[in-house]
């Protein structure tokens, strides 16, 4: 009877940690098998006997890409989730290496006040950011939807990249003042490549944010042209019409940029993830 090597598991325990692995995998992948599913069946009315690829069709993504304004409303979601992220991306990381780097009055107060903003769902700062973006003149424009989205995505990005400037040794501040930068100057020309992959996680959380978001879209946005992708979906299942066909096809096509993102950002995400949730 052979000795087991130190750290290799026994057979059962090896047997029951895959299959708990492929239960998991099938749970996390059924609903996106469903909805593609839909998708490829025209003229499905919402029955409960779909069955997966039978009678395939690319007819509903035709539609939804040739009779619909999805197009424009992608458009919409891209300037939206483009902005948002540059912002987000700018306030965030010279906030956080302030709070990194310097301690001011108000220093600790701050800290908290970004904390306690993530405690409020979105449905309670809806009614005073309406009245703010309203008495500017900005309901029914997309700069009202990047503003929101930024109020939200800020403050938690602000606390993940204080995090990561924090793993970055101060010393390399201190040679760039040796070197005669400023703090501007250090900060953009030493720390901000250094910091990539948390302004990866931090681009790649400010991008879903506002690409996916629909209430602050459904109380801002009134005009057909001016809606996001998130809020022009909503046409296809009303009170009185239920395309789930055409509304499956238009979801997968919006994976499809929330997915390219995170391709290009993978990298990152676990180094950036992973300083940003130890330190601080």
């Amino acid at each position: 009877m052979g000795t087991r090597r130190r750290g290799e598991r026994p057979l059962a325990m090896s047997v029951l940690l895959h299959a708990a692995l492929v239960a998991a995998s099938a749970v996390a992948i059924f609903p996106i098998l469903w909805v593609l599913a839909i998708s490829l069946r025209p003229g499905f009315a919402g029955s409960s006997e779909v069955r997966l690829f039978e009678a395939s069709s690319l007819a509903n993504y035709g539609y939804v890409l040739s009779e619909t304004k999805l197009l424009v409303w992608l458009w919409n979601s891209v300037r939206v989730a483009f902005f948002t992220t540059v912002i987000g991306i700018f306030l965030s990381a010279t906030a956080g290496y302030a709070l990194s780097r310097f301690r001011f009055p108000g220093h600790r107060p701050l800290m908290w006040t970004f904390l306690i903003t993530q405690m409020f769902p979105a449905a309670i700062l809806l009614v005073p950011l309406y009245n703010i973006l309203n008495g500017l003149g900005l309901i029914d424009t997309h700069t009202s939807l990047v503003f929101a989205c930024a109020t939200v995505a800020v403050p938690f990005c602000t606390w993940m990249l204080k995090g990561y400037f924090d793993a970055i040794p101060i010393e390399i501040d201190e040679a760039g003042r040796v070197d005669g930068l400023t703090p501007i100057g250090t900060f953009w020309r030493l720390i901000f490549p250094l910091a990539r992959p948390g302004l990866a996680v931090t681009a790649f959380y400010t991008f879903l944010q506002a690409w996916g978001e629909v209430c602050y879209a459904t109380a801002f946005i009134t005009s057909d042209d001016k809606k996001t992708l998130a809020l022009g979906l909503q046409t296809f299942v009303t009170q009185h019409k239920q395309e789930w066909g055409y509304l499956a096809a238009a979801s997968i096509l919006v994976t499809l940029p929330a997915g390219i993102v995170f391709f290009v950002a993978q990298k990152h995400l676990v180094a950036g993830l992973t300083a940003g949730g130890t330190k601080g």
